[in-house]
């Protein structure tokens, strides 16, 4: 009777720590899928405030229709890519990004632009939207580390596999530029 009662308390046990694992992954899951709906709806905003800021900018340097040519196309492959992997969605946002440098660095060569009111809030409402990405992509990249690391774990990557959990991608930045350390020199 009591070797019997040992094994229902390990059969207990053992359902308990798979029943405990399996949502633990489950809720980990769920916290990435709410990060990288963060920085989708960070994306829509950013998508909406680039056709505002090409018009604006259209007015004044008309005769720069590469850049905004530029701007216009990489800002709908970023468009085109939703629903995609974060990878894929990183790579086009990336490009986005360095058109959208461009047209800041033409926005600096007309000064009367830079006054218009309009353009100034479009370019502050799309830097700090900047940022709201820049945290979305730390919070959606932290949840994936926690994620992605309780996959690899032992035990629980015995029970990650058979229960078909699988990794996530990071939303990284691929731009080399980017990523470099800033180079500050002093001149004297």
């Amino acid at each position: 009777m009591e070797g019997l009662l040992v094994v229902i308390a390990i059969v207990v046990l053992v359902g308990l720590f798979l029943v405990v694992t399996y949502n633990r992954l489950v809720t980990l899951r769920q916290r990435v899928k709410e990060a990288w709906s963060d920085i989708d709806v960070q994306l829509k905003r950013r998508h909406d405030l680039v056709p505002n800021l090409v018009e604006t900018v259209k007015g004044y340097a008309a005769h720069e229709r590469q850049t905004l040519e530029n701007v216009t196309r990489a800002r709908q492959q970023a468009v085109d890519v939703r629903g995609l992997s974060p990878e894929q969605r990183a790579q086009a946002e990336n490009m986005l990004t360095q058109a959208l440098r461009q047209l800041f660095a033409l926005a600096e060569a007309y000064p009367q632009l830079r006054a218009v009111e309009s353009f100034t809030q479009l370019q502050e409402q799309l830097t700090a939207t900047e940022d709201k990405i820049s945290f979305a992509r730390r919070f959606y990249n932290g949840n994936v580390r926690d994620y992605n690391t309780s996959l690899l774990v032992f035990p629980t990557n015995v029970l990650a596999g058979m229960f078909g959990f699988t990794q996530e991608q990071y939303f990284e930045i691929q731009d080399a530029a980017e990523r470099a350390v800033p180079q500050v020199k002093f001149t004297t």
